[in-house]
């Protein structure tokens, strides 16, 4: 356990370190041009992300060259991870040139009509916030620690703002962007030459109405004094649908709830846009460290994710105490007792037929001297002797023979008693070994899903590892749902070859039918689920929506490289490797199970059981939705604490699994393989229920669709779960019986 600490202490050391290294060095001269590239926006209050350049009421890109030889408005080519995520970058018509500030620049002007109005006033009440990249870095919002000791970054900046200081909410929208770009001497023989790179990305939005003051170029003429902020609002042209006149020359003012607007009326409402470029030096930043910034703030969470690896310590081991102390002393002391019977039961057979050949000679000696005893014949010398050794009367006859047979029953009897007693002290799990390796019902059902659970299982376990080493950051935008597909297409030889040996150990005949159920059962459910879902957000607009063409790339991974990867893993499996060989042989007929105790229940251990893992992972898992769900601008990046508490986690539920169905086995029921994949995956029931209750108690997500998602979501990532921690529960608890079946057949 000390060397397990101290490898823990120095994984965790080297994650901290390596956590978000550099990707790529960009470095800029002075007068270059720097392409400010526009994304997304998204809200923590809803699943739907929208393209920027897809709002109604922002500048339209004008098509102008731009850095690089792009066209403003023109899309960056994306990886599948960054279009699964929502993103959409294209070049935008800012001009940014290094080592040029600009006070002030005016954009355009946007004309929008009341229903574009309707969607800016209802995304700035959902508070939806808008990303910006310069040099692979987000824009984002500069904050302050309390006690002013430490600066950190908000990834994004807002798109309006509400103030309901009046009463009745008014809306707000940001029409004037400040950016500040900071920079620092590039390291090498780029910095000899006089070029600089860029470490931190900030931007400060401010609303500017259109009653103050501007010059002739559409700028403001301050942008520091500005009397009045921008609002999202044009008068209604009825004011009450049953006398628009009732309230003409009145001050009173109807409630919204009362107006009666005419969308299609022709009124418009002019939105300006300027934004102004300031450039920064700051030497206190490395090019290989800018990242840092965006998670000072998360970085007191440090010691919470300390004490959910001290928490996962303390449960496995006592787990783990557990678990050794039945392989210790239980199995152990069955075992040699088993032993010991079988060698008192061997002894007792050899005694019995020793007597019974004693008796068998002593019998046919008696029928020879029947005649003679009847006859009054004297016996010989040599028959007396042999008579007197197997305790036969010489001159009884008939009853010396009759009292001798009494003796060898009496003697036969005490054999058998001896020999009951000794099969009596085998009892619970000892007396299964017939019947514990009997195939199970629907078990061409339970090998794909064992197969699918390996596939997964290598894919979270390889992104975490990727992760944790640094492989895998937010520097790499999209990289880690990329190699996620790509992993999980690779893994179909593992789907496969699990599959076909778990088919084949279940008697399997018709190996190709078990390989297209593996290839298509999980994947096709849940490419079916994601396309459903798509349609809503289709529906919506949302770039959240996976393009059609995407689609089509995705299924032509499944089909034409994960199959016939699955094909060639199912192939090596069943055809050259073959079944697992059980330790002992299966009885024709099955014992009858006894009534189970109400804790080893079904329905009742798999809760029980599943409660266990939950509560090794639950600290941990607030962190992983706040970053989901909750905090959609930050980055989950703490993988090195995850992968330790993976791996826990693993080891609890093998442990979890094992215990569980050994004491199935001492209450001699043999009904184990569904039994450990339901255990291994339990505890996704209680983190389904955690999803609902951090949905309630957290998230302030409204809108149908945006609930549909989250749930929609959830659920698909608790079956994986279930499939990625079922798969570690049958194979830890096979591993467990072949051990202990293994050892009673060594005897």
């Amino acid at each position: 356990m000390a060397v397990f600490l101290q490898l823990l202490l120095l994984f965790g050391s080297t994650v901290e370190a390596f956590y978000i290294p550099g990707w790529s060095i960009r470095s800029y001269a002075d007068n270059e041009q720097i392409p400010l590239l526009v994304n997304k926006v998204y809200s923590d209050n809803t699943q739907l992300q929208f393209a920027y350049f897809d709002l109604p009421f922002v500048c339209p890109p004008t098509g102008q060259r731009r850095y690089g030889g792009l066209l403003s408005g023109q899309n960056i080519p994306l990886n599948i991870g960054e279009v699964l995520r929502g993103d959409r970058i294209s070049a935008s018509d800012i001009d940014i040139t290094m080592g040029h500030n600009n006070e002030c620049s005016y954009l355009c002007t946007r004309q929008i009509s009341r229903k574009e109005l309707k969607i800016a006033r209802d995304m700035v009440r959902d508070g939806y916030v808008v990303e910006w990249i310069v040099d692979n870095l987000p824009g984002a919002t500069s904050f302050v620690t309390v006690d002013k000791t430490r600066k950190y970054y908000a990834a994004g900046f807002k798109l309006g703002f509400t103030d309901t200081s009046s009463g009745r909410p008014r809306y707000y929208l940001n029409n004037h962007h400040t950016i500040v770009l900071r920079y620092r001497k590039a390291a090498g023989r780029a910095g000899e030459q006089g070029k600089k790179v860029i470490v931190g990305f900030e931007v400060y939005s401010k609303s500017i109405g259109l009653d103050n003051k501007r010059l002739e170029s559409g700028c403001p003429l301050s942008l520091h004094d500005v009397d009045q902020n921008f609002q999202l609002y044009l008068a209604p042209n009825h004011t009450d649908a049953k006398d628009p006149e009732r309230y003409a020359h009145s001050s009173y003012q109807p409630n919204a709830a009362d107006e009666v607007i005419d969308e299609n009326d022709g009124a418009m409402l002019s939105i300006p846009y300027t934004y102004s470029v300031y450039f920064q030096e700051d030497d206190t930043i490395d090019w290989s460290r800018r990242w840092d910034l965006y998670f000072v703030n998360q970085e007191e969470g440090s010691k919470i994710h300390w004490l959910a690896i001290i928490n996962s310590l303390i449960i496995c081991g006592l787990l783990t105490g557990i678990v050794l102390m039945i392989f210790a002393k239980t199995i152990r002391s069955d075992i040699r007792g088993y032993k010991d019977a079988a060698a008192e039961e061997g002894k007792a057979r050899l005694k019995r037929r020793a007597r019974k050949a004693v008796v068998a000679a002593g019998s046919s000696i008696s029928a020879g001297s029947v005649g003679p005893g009847i006859g009054n014949a004297t016996p010989t010398t040599s028959e007396k002797m042999h008579a007197s050794s197997v305790g036969v009367g010489t001159g009884g006859g008939l009853l010396d023979q009759e009292a001798g047979s009494v003796e060898m029953s009496a003697l036969d009897a005490d054999i058998l008693t001896s020999e009951d007693e000794a099969i009596e002290d085998v009892t619970g799990w000892k007396l299964l070994h017939g019947d514990v390796f009997r195939k199970p019902k629907f078990g061409s059902l339970l090998a794909p899903l064992v197969g699918s659970g390996m596939q997964l299982l290598f894919m979270s376990f390889s992104l975490v590892l990727l992760s944790a080493v640094g492989v895998l950051n937010p520097s790499y935008r999209g990289g880690f749902i990329s190699f996620g597909v790509g992993l999980f297409v690779f893994a179909g030889l593992f789907s496969g070859y699990f599959s076909a040996r778990v088919y084949r150990t279940f008697d399997g005949l018709n190996w190709r039918r078990n390989m297209f159920v593996t290839a298509v059962l999980f994947p096709g459910l849940l490419f079916s689920a994601v396309f459903v879902l798509n349609l809503f957000v289709w529906a919506q607009a949302s770039s959240t929506a996976i393009p059609f063409g995407t689609l089509i790339a995705i299924l032509m991974l499944w089909l034409c490289i994960q199959m016939p990867l699955v094909y060639v893993g199912s192939w090596y499996g069943y055809v050259r490797i073959g079944a697992w060989v059980h330790p002992t042989k299966t009885t024709a007929v099955p014992r009858q199970i006894p009534r189970q105790a109400w804790y080893i229940r079904d329905i009742r251990s798999v809760l029980l059981a599943g409660l266990i893992p939950f509560a090794v992972i639950f600290i941990e898992l607030l962190f992983v939705f706040q970053s989901l769900w909750q905090d959609k601008s930050g980055y989950y990046y703490v993988f090195g604490y995850l992968a330790v508490v993976s791996v826990i986690l693993v080891l609890t539920i093998a442990e979890v699994t094992v215990v569980t169905i050994y004491i199935r086995l001492c209450s001699e029921n043999y009904n184990w393989w569904w039994q450990s994949f339901i255990v291994g995956g339990s505890s996704a029931i209680w983190v389904f229920l955690y999803c609902i209750w951090f949905y309630f108690a957290k998230l302030h997500i409204t809108g149908f669709v945006s609930s549909l998602l989250f749930f929609s979501h959830s659920f698909i990532a608790c079956c994986v779960y279930a499939l990625l921690t079922g798969t570690v529960g049958f194979l830890s608890t096979y591993t467990f019986m072949r051990r202990i079946y293994g050892a009673i057949k060594a005897d």
